[in-house]
């Protein structure tokens, strides 16, 4: 039987998830690793086993790290990270994209000296962003919904929440908050 896809949701050691957008699941290689690391606690096991030669070793689904791992109070600036803060959606437009479509737009253009900042970059979708080209917002008469900021890692961490993941395990459950509603 193949025990390939049994991910382990990562907590930190206070048994909150590292992050909820990517969730933190390692594979079940790196999740017993660092139970035999000494790394991390197992909280809760799937009903699989990994065998070696001579071992047995059940699948752990929930690991804890034993020493906590502070979270950045800046996170890195990252069209990623940009896309999360601004909910995956076009701050001209309003609608929500996936990743791979989305670009990002600088609201004072470089060629008029914006920067590449969180403060002058802002998601958008591929019209939108041609739509505007180089021109001041005023110019385009095209306004971000919201003033692009720097976010905190907890507001990053809280947009995340509202996307969830395709898979959910049973026993993850009590350790993950949503904001949308989860299918069994």
């Amino acid at each position: 039987m193949s025990i390939i896809g049994y991910p382990a949701l990562a907590l930190n050691a206070d048994f909150r998830p590292l992050s909820y957008y990517p969730l933190s699941v390692w594979s079940w290689q790196d999740a017993l690793k660092a139970v035999f690391l000494g790394r991390v606690s197992v909280v809760s096991n799937y009903d699989k086993v990994a065998r070696s030669a001579s071992e047995e070793f059940q699948l752990p689904s929930v690991i804890a790290l034993k020493e906590y791992v502070q979270m950045n109070k800046r996170p890195a600036f990252t069209r990623f990270n940009v896309f999360l803060r601004d909910a995956f959606s076009c701050q001209y437009c309003g609608q929500r994209l996936a990743t791979e479509v989305l670009t990002f737009d600088h609201v004072i253009p470089r060629c008029r000296g914006g920067r590449t900042t969180w403060e002058n970059v802002v998601t958008a979708c591929s019209p939108c962003n041609l739509a505007k080209g180089h021109k001041l917002p005023k110019q385009a008469k095209m306004f971000p919904m919201r003033s692009p900021e720097r976010p905190s890692t907890y507001r990053l961490q809280e947009n995340g929440r509202a996307f969830p993941p395709n898979f959910l395990h049973e026993s993850w459950r009590d350790f993950l908050y949503w904001d949308s509603e989860l299918e069994a």
